[in-house]
């Protein structure tokens, strides 16, 4: 099997409310690999989000370590954190936060052109990638003129517009209905198997989460795989 490209081990997170320590998560471990996708399980304030947070370096653990590509990233500064998180990682939230100005290839294009990639070269991978998930046809849409659905084909397009070796989602599908959530799912996976990109994806969705390559639910402030 290929190396990990992001690692959680032993991550403890605690959290304090007035004279109460509450520990959301008590030493949960997990590796992503290239081209897999991984399923978040589990209730409501179980944890999944600020698991979420801490493998996107938008939180640090309070014990614990967690690597990008090898790389211990809790004790490093701020901006270096920062700089990983732009290389290495594309999030995609529930709302797909799409500029309304701009069409469904633009979109695509400024996350490219902020990392410094030429204007045509960056055109010619959000056309790849428009086409990747069925919406070669509306690449000159503003948002305000696609559905749901595609709003969300176009972000996470976009979220894996630079190349990132991990794939962060939280519940990508949550506001769509089970067609559309279907066909947004689809397109999320031919990307993720297409690219070799590791996904870890938030879901409250158990048949959605049953389609994907693993699973893992957290419980008591762990991670348990399924299957």
């Amino acid at each position: 099997m290929s190396k990990a490209v992001l690692q959680l081990d032993n991550v403890y997170r605690r959290y304090h409310q007035a004279e109460r320590v509450i520990e959301v998560l008590s030493g949960a471990s997990l590796s992503l690999y290239p081209g897999q996708l991984t399923a978040l399980v589990g209730p409501s304030g179980a944890g999944k989000t600020t698991l979420l947070n801490m493998a996107g370096l938008l939180e640090r653990p309070d014990e614990g370590e967690v690597y990008i590509q090898q790389v211990a990233t809790s004790g490093l500064p701020e901006r270096r954190r920062t700089r990983l998180r732009g290389l290495h990682i594309g999030f995609v939230f529930q709302f797909h936060r799409l500029f309304p100005e701009f069409t469904a290839l633009e979109n695509i294009v400024i996350a490219q052109m902020i990392n410094q990639l030429p204007r045509h070269e960056a055109e010619e991978r959000a056309r790849e990638l428009l086409a990747m998930v069925g919406l070669q046809d509306r690449a000159m849409h503003r948002p305000a003129q696609l559905s749901g659905g595609e709003q969300q084909r176009v972000a996470i397009a976009r979220a894996v517009a630079n190349a990132p070796e991990i794939l962060l989602a939280d519940e990508p599908t949550g506001n769509l209905d089970p067609e559309t959530a279907d066909i947004v799912f689809q397109a999320m996976q031919k990307l993720v198997h297409g690219t070799q990109t590791a996904a870890l994806i938030v879901t409250h969705n158990e048949k959605l989460a049953s389609r994907m390559d693993r699973i893992l639910r957290i419980e008591k402030g762990k991670l348990i795989a399924e299957g």
